[in-house]
């Protein structure tokens, strides 16, 4: 029956056959690109800490003037960074950025470097004048980049025992090659989200570091998920000759692969509404800082999962001498079956140089041991020579 429906619906059914696989030099090349990309960002560029990591002095300016003329961003930036100036010339200004609800009263929180108790006063009796707001709403807090570290130790703490926690776990459940894969893939994703955010300059809050925290489940949950099929598609593979690891492989990713971008889309669509909803539309900052780094991490975990995770973790099976094997008895097979000489599998490893390793292979359940025969059924070559008697 020939195969209907276009692209999408072969891609519901399992049935694309995408080689994804077979192209696992491009997606490794690719995931060394995008590490030195983001390790050099780290290097040149770092990253735009928080006031919790970075300390310092925050104030805190109503959004409306006594009179009740909205205040602009730039406004309040500009009349902040002249009262700080003032008071310390020293002193740094960061962006202005407004917080609360439309319709409601609103604020800006503008962060400034480290200031003394004194200087601080000074930088609010001189917003309240300059700005014409009410004294009494404009505040300041100090926050010691202590903090900060120590939220740090903790977080990278949590994240060593989780790494442990999921090897184990997986190489129970799995086998330790299957855990090197995930864990791999989770930290690629760690690695490329830290990357983007360092990239673009976004700023790193205690709710990034949540964040963080929150994205390893999920980019392991998808990883677990195409593992487990590709566990039931080989199981038993090294009895049979008709399928490489690898295209094993590549027919689990695919009979996965819709579920993998549902998964993916089911999880993204509340986090981006939390991150332009609730952060753009409604003005809630903290929201911003957290629905940002699992929009990020949670696309490309999904991606980590299809295109490194199960490309890695066939690469690490054909280095083993059974599956090996099994890879050069399959394809010395299908080279046997056509013309067109040897084919070669993807280690570049000959049939005959596997000879040794073929012959004490496993052999297909319940087949019976070759024995060499000669002439015909029936025929004299059957019969012992010398016209002796059958005992």
């Amino acid at each position: 029956m020939a195969k209907t429906g276009g692209f999408a619906y072969r891609l519901y059914r399992g049935e694309a056959n995408l080689n994804i696989i077979g192209r696992r030099k491009t997606w490794f090349l690719t995931a060394a690109v995008l590490v030195l990309i983001a390790i050099g960002s780290f290097v040149f560029r770092g990253f735009e800490l928080g006031i919790e990591f970075a300390g310092g002095t925050s104030f805190t300016v109503p959004a409306v003037t006594t009179s009740g003329h909205e205040l602009t961003q730039t406004d309040v930036q500009d009349a902040v960074k002249k009262a700080v100036t003032a008071a310390d010339p020293e002193a740094t200004v960061g962006a202005a950025q407004k917080v609360g609800r439309s319709g409601q009263q609103q604020s800006y929180t503008i962060r400034a470097s480290a200031m003394k108790p004194e200087q601080a006063e000074a930088a609010k009796a001189s917003l309240a004048k300059d700005l014409n707001v009410d004294a009494g709403q404009v505040s300041d807090s100090q926050v010691s980049a202590a903090w900060g570290g120590a939220v740090t130790r903790q977080a990278l703490l949590g994240l060593g025992i989780f790494i442990v926690l999921v090897m184990g776990y997986l190489v129970i459940r799995f086998e330790w090659r299957m855990a090197v894969a995930a864990v791999s893939s989770l930290l690629l994703d760690l690695i490329l989200t830290a990357g983007v955010y360092s990239l673009v300059g976004f700023e790193v809050t205690p709710s990034t570091v949540i964040g963080f925290l929150t994205i390893l489940g999920f980019s392991l949950y998808d990883v677990v998920v195409v593992f487990d099929k590709v566990q039931e598609n080989t199981r038993g593979i090294t009895a049979g000759s008709t399928q490489t690891y690898s295209e094993a492989t590549n027919l689990a990713v695919n009979q996965t692969l819709m579920r993998s971008i549902n998964t993916g889309l089911v999880a993204l669509l509340p986090v981006g509404g939390l991150l332009f909803i609730g952060a753009g539309l409604l003005g809630a900052g903290t929201l911003k800082d957290l629905g940002l780094v699992l929009f990020v991490g949670m696309g490309i975990g999904v991606a980590a999962s299809i295109l490194f995770a199960a490309p890695l973790l066939s690469w690490l099976k054909d280095q083993e001498p059974r599956i090996k094997a099994h890879n050069v008895r399959v394809l010395s097979r299908r080279a046997s079956a056509r013309p067109g000489g040897e084919r070669k599998p993807a280690d570049g490893t000959s049939a005959a140089e596997a000879a040794p390793a073929l012959a004490g292979s496993t052999p297909r359940p319940g087949a019976r041991p070759a024995t060499k025969r000669t002439g015909r059924p029936g025929g004299s070559g059957n019969r012992p020579s010398g016209g002796g008697k059958r005992r």
